[in-house]
């Protein structure tokens, strides 16, 4: 058997580098090209596909490493690749002279068999070549020209890759990644909108939603009641800070689940991000009827209420989400509210439960020395503050002692007397 002859432009195609090269540029290259093809990335059903495509560069990456580790200077140059590329080809042209002699014995034999035993010949499939395709994996480079399609990995498990001309330039792709295109037959909507949905997510990866948002767009035309595009569609407005789009959106969401908390609860964050109080409350009061158990419902509301300067509502939203099993957070956004009511004992008590849920949480303790010091009881308040500077430093803590000390009764001496 002859041994296997290195292709050295084929490994090049593989990690779109150009001869002449070092093994610092294969390092980069093989870093870049597992930047885009790790499998922790694909889209859902090519994780095997960029696996498969992410090995073969590898592979090719270790092969180009060795030969400039072995080249002199550490270099290879344009020659060497030409007179391996010269080698592969002659060996593939040998290979497929004996691949065609034997397809040429095989349908000699298939004639012969169709001659004499006629009930044991099949039709050959027909065969169909496309040239242009679109990168299931990046569909945001739009459709390509495929320029040649290669298989790699002799001997071992094969690989087949492909050659494409995109808007964005030349990429070196999985096969399996290639969604061949027909002009003639419309795309179904699912298709389009899982491909807009995949690179929206691109996007939002590289820290641009206006663009998400964009592509979200033309995924919700494509399926206008599905409720996962309008949460993405919804969440990418937001982030590129365009709230009146963010609500339109999420309205939609609204519309195609009425029952969902999830999506009365995101309506009632974008209005607060919105500074409108009075939807908010009443997304906020929906969650509410949906969930009657949920502390944090409950806490929105009462959040809510504080901004439109309705204690009386804040105070009875924070009282049921203490109810239902509130966190330490809620219970001292309900001293503040008690705080504000001028109720120094509900504020003391709420505070104190807050330091019962989270005992190790060093705000909790400095509210309740901050309560405790409106009342007469300056022992448990120096205790409170003790408690909350054991966890580190606190200037307003420090101060509060400091103030207990001054405050604190001096007897008077036989000397002064």
């Amino acid at each position: 058997m002859a041994s296997e002859i290195l292709d050295v432009e084929q490994s090049l195609l593989l990690l779109e580098l150009e001869a002449p090269f070092d093994k610092r540029q294969v390092q980069l290259a093989r870093r870049k090209m597992a930047k885009r093809w790790h499998p922790d990335i694909a889209p859902k059903g090519k994780q095997m596909e960029h696996e498969h495509h992410l090995q073969a560069i590898n592979r090719a990456a270790d092969q180009l490493e060795s030969l400039a580790e072995d080249s002199r200077g550490g270099l290879v140059s344009r020659n060497a690749v030409r007179a391996s590329a010269a080698a592969a080809r002659k060996a593939r042209e040998e290979a497929g002279q004996r691949a065609y002699e034997a397809e040429e014995r095989a349908r000699a034999a298939a004639k012969d068999q169709a001659v004499h035993d006629p009930f044991r010949s099949r039709v050959p499939d027909r065969s169909v070549v496309h040239r242009y395709a679109r990168c299931l994996s990046y569909p945001e480079w739009g459709v390509g020209s495929v320029n040649g399609i290669y298989f790699t990995g002799e001997g071992g498990p094969s690989d087949q890759w492909a050659r494409a001309t995109f808007a964005v330039g030349i990429r070196t792709v999985p096969a399996g990644s290639l969604q061949y295109v027909e002009f003639g037959v419309p795309d179904e909507a699912a298709d389009r909108v899982e491909r807009f949905m995949t690179a929206a997510a691109h996007a939002l990866a590289e820290g641009d939603p206006d663009l998400a948002a964009k592509r979200l767009v033309y995924a919700r035309n494509a399926s206008p009641h599905d409720p996962v595009v309008l949460r993405q569609l919804a969440s990418a407005f937001l982030q590129a800070s365009n709230y009146p789009a963010a609500a339109r959106a999420a309205r939609d969401w609204v519309k195609v689940e009425p029952d969902s908390p999830g999506a009365h609860r995101f309506t009632a964050r974008i209005y607060e991000a919105m500074g409108s109080w009075g939807p908010a409350l009443d997304s906020a009061r929906l969650v509410c009827d949906l969930r009657p158990a949920d502390p944090d419902a409950w806490a929105r509301v009462g959040r809510i209420s504080l901004k439109r300067h309705d204690r009386a509502l804040a105070r009875e939203s924070f009282e049921r989400a203490r109810a239902e099993g509130a966190g330490a957070e809620i219970l001292l956004d309900l001293a503040l509210v008690r705080q504000l009511e001028g109720d120094v004992g509900g504020e003391v008590q709420a505070c104190h439960e807050a330091t019962l849920i989270d005992p190790d949480w060093p705000t909790a303790w400095s509210r309740y020395a901050h309560a405790l010091a409106k009342t007469d009881r300056r022992t448990d308040c120096r205790t409170a503050c003790e408690k909350a500077l054991s966890f580190g430093p606190d200037r307003e803590v420090s101060q509060l002692v400091q103030w207990l000390d001054d405050s604190e009764p001096k007897a008077i001496t036989a000397s002064a007397a």
